[in-house]
């Protein structure tokens, strides 16, 4: 049962960004799904680590504000380790929009850790680049 909620955990927090359609991003699903002490660390174009606040503030307004339309993000690919109550997911994933009125789309690779707390599984770090 425990990858099969990784799974869920992990197509939810993609699916958080997504403004297809003019729907609005859930920020507030990114909330629930990452422990409030969750760091994300971004590798280009510089090393950048930020806390959950500074990770969703920039990325809703982003998606919010006109700027990236029709926006969504996939895996492509991916293996996850489970021992315990915790969990590491390697993935590949795919994106593509419209950002600035110009067709935009990429490739990266994340890693997710999660942990199991008593309301279930909870992204506790996550660290990405971007191949492009």
């Amino acid at each position: 049962m425990s990858r099969t909620e990784i799974d869920a955990v992990t197509a939810e927090f993609f699916g958080a960004f997504d403004n297809r359609g003019g729907k609005a991003p859930d920020v507030a699903r990114l909330r629930r799904l990452m422990l409030p002490q969750a760091l994300v660390t971004v590798t280009r174009p510089r090393l950048t680590v930020l806390g959950v606040e500074e990770f969703l503030a920039p990325r809703e307004l982003l998606l919010t504000g006109g700027r990236l339309m029709e926006f969504s993000e996939w895996e492509t690919a991916e293996r996850t380790e489970v021992t315990g109550d915790i969990a590491s997911r390697f993935l590949e994933y795919r994106k593509a929009g419209v950002l600035d009125g110009e067709t935009y789309e990429g490739t990266g690779t994340k890693h997710i850790q999660f942990v199991r707390t008593e309301d279930g599984w909870r992204i506790a770090a996550v660290a990405w680049f971007d191949h492009q």
